[in-house]
């Protein structure tokens, strides 16, 4: 039987048992993995709430416009569903969350405003502040607040939380989900608990949001706050939706720990997510010691990793915040020692350069029109030449070079570096902060390997 239309198709999305990185833990851990909703995200049920609740209500009439202050991915649901609805959509977003997820709210067709992200929530050039304004300028709009709108729970205590029951036939002890305007953990803790009061309730919260000490302490304490780079989870305010009686337990994980364990849960359970279901895993490891033999554990994984691929599944983004721990040119260059880089000017004679090879025992020459790389000669490209006609040793080096060397960032990873060396091209060179050029070859990389 067929779909009348794409909103049919939330929920119901599947759960999947990890096998891999939780081989150690003395539980079952499960995945509840959203991104299959159509929007490929979690928030596309409480989105499409939101504005059945609205327009129940008469907020918002045909062909107005929806706004919203979102991350990207409530934006997506907001979007779908304004489709299907007719409704025209406004999004404000902060310049920390992926240039995807704002490009695939542009391609469904929302207008989407990008705004600052280090500014209190009260600034008026915040996301919030600008979507609250341009609700109140545009007519016939309605602004969501998916922060404090309770729909936002009303959908995963009517959807989320009853399919994690019957999925485990009622079998669940932990839930443990990314906590960031509180829907999905409230609705979800609150019905879980309706059915037994014993589930544990974990929220996982990331350093630079309040909502941990809010929690333990009561106190809303701003100094707690501070900019970090986790996306769709953590807040510097309370939203209306938490209500922590629900909440068993927060624990915080640090950026680096939640993008690692994503780019893990991609590679080694074959799911492919995005940075909140790696923070909601790297917490369940952080709180092993809780859990026992007969356990069973459900992470929500909230989003598909499409939406993350510039930042971390892009090893030069990671590695820029030190997220990578991975080997790179400069490591190589540093585990041998510095030396200064042995050339040739393209004027010298075959003979010069056979004689620096011998005296510095290297195979690889590159080649200077002054201080220009301009080619480069091998030990065994000049063996040949030099067996099928002894003069060319006279002969200046321009005549028998090759390409150049090519020329790699500093930091580039070996194992991209390892694709560039072949049986033709013996080395890489790359510049260092003082422009000084160094040089990498295949002898380099096997004892990088062997290491």
């Amino acid at each position: 039987m067929w779909k009348n239309n794409i909103l049919e198709t939330i929920g119901n999305t599947p759960m999947v048992k990890l096998n891999s990185i939780t081989k150690n833990l003395p539980c079952t851990v499960l995945a509840k993995v959203e991104y299959f909703n159509p929007g490929n995200s979690v928030k596309d049920r409480m989105a499409l709430k939101m504005l059945e609740v609205a327009e129940a209500e008469g907020k918002i009439k045909p062909g107005g416009t929806i706004i919203e202050g979102t991350s990207g991915n409530t934006g997506m649901g907001l979007a779908l569903a304004a489709i299907v609805k007719g409704y025209k959509c406004i999004f404000t977003t902060t310049d920390k969350q992926s240039r995807e997820k704002a490009d695939i709210l542009k391609a469904v067709g929302a207008e989407v405003i990008v705004c600052p992200t280090n500014v209190e929530p009260s600034d008026p050039k915040s996301y919030y502040s600008v979507s609250k304004r341009l609700a109140q300028e545009i007519p016939n709009s309605w602004y969501v607040n998916q922060y404090d709108n309770l729909a936002n729970r009303l959908a995963h205590y009517e959807t989320t939380g009853p399919e994690i029951w019957e999925q485990t036939e009622g079998k669940i002890t932990h839930l443990v989900v990314a906590a960031g305007t509180g829907g999905t953990i409230v609705g979800c803790g609150k019905y879980l608990k309706e059915k037994n009061p014993d589930i544990q309730i974990w929220a996982i919260d990331t350093y630079g949001s309040l909502l941990k000490k809010y929690f333990d302490t009561g106190e809303i304490d701003e100094s707690e706050v501070y900019p970090y780079i986790s996306e769709g989870f953590g807040e510097d305010f309370v939203p209306a939706n938490f209500d922590m009686k629900y909440i068993d337990l927060f624990e915080k994980v640090t950026d680096k720990d939640g993008a690692v364990m994503a780019r893990r849960i991609s590679k080694e359970e074959g799911i492919f997510v995005g940075y909140s279901a790696g923070s909601c895993l790297q917490g369940v490891m952080q709180l092993k010691n809780k859990l026992k033999k007969g356990d069973l554990v459900v992470c929500i994984f909230h989003d598909h990793g499409s939406r993350y691929v510039a930042k971390i599944y892009n090893d030069q983004w990671m590695m820029e915040r030190g997220f990578l721990d991975v080997k790179t040119f400069k490591d190589l260059v540093n585990a041998r020692g510095t030396q200064k880089l042995i050339t040739v000017q393209k004027d010298e004679t075959v003979s010069d350069a056979i004689d620096l090879m011998r005296k510095f025992d290297i195979s690889n020459l590159p080649v200077r029109n002054g201080e220009d790389m301009v080619g480069s000669v091998s030990e065994s490209g000049l063996f040949n030449k030099v067996i099928e006609s002894s003069e060319i040793r006279k002969q200046a080096v321009s005549a028998v070079m090759e390409e150049a060397f090519p020329v790699v960032p500093f930091n580039m990873p070996v194992e991209k570096i390892s694709h560039l060396i072949s049986k033709q091209n013996g080395a890489v060179l790359g510049k260092d902060e003082t422009g000084e050029f160094h040089i990498v070859t295949k002898y380099d990389l096997i004892q990088s390997l062997a290491k």
